[in-house]
């Protein structure tokens, strides 16, 4: 049997909303552009922007790592939420996060996004060799 890895982040969107607003730069620090450009042409961009967070927070806690140990700096742009399949939310890496995934042999992620008027929940499920 393949080993699994779990993480899952919640995101009050209220709070979330009012750290991005007393912090313009850090949009651009946490999203890629593809992320900022699909979740700033949405309704509730706040909603979007916290789901794509609570996401990234997730697969780093499945990894074992959390962005505390790897530093802001980078590795939030190396971990994009992307929707290749449409409806269909996923994990795409590149740099630094994908060569740890490669090294923990990691062959399969899984997202799961939810949200209920103020809160926001992301699930990652990683499968290894």
């Amino acid at each position: 049997m393949s080993p699994l890895y779990q993480g899952i982040d919640i995101v009050d969107v209220q709070k979330f909303r009012a750290v991005l607003a007393r912090n313009p730069g850090l949009t651009e620090e946490l999203f890629t552009g593809n992320e900022r450009e699909y979740c700033l042409s949405r309704r509730d961009p706040s909603l979007h922007l916290a789901s794509c967070f609570a996401a990234k927070e997730s697969y780093l806690k499945a990894m074992g790592t959390g962005f505390h140990r790897t530093g802001i700096d980078y590795i939030f742009q190396e971990i994009e939420v992307g929707c290749t399949n449409p409806g269909k939310r996923e994990i795409l890496i590149q740099g630094w996060a994908a060569r740890l995934a490669k090294r923990r042999k990691i062959r399969h992620c899984t997202l799961s996004i939810s949200h209920a008027s103020r809160y926001v929940v992301a699930a990652v499920l990683l499968a290894g060799d």
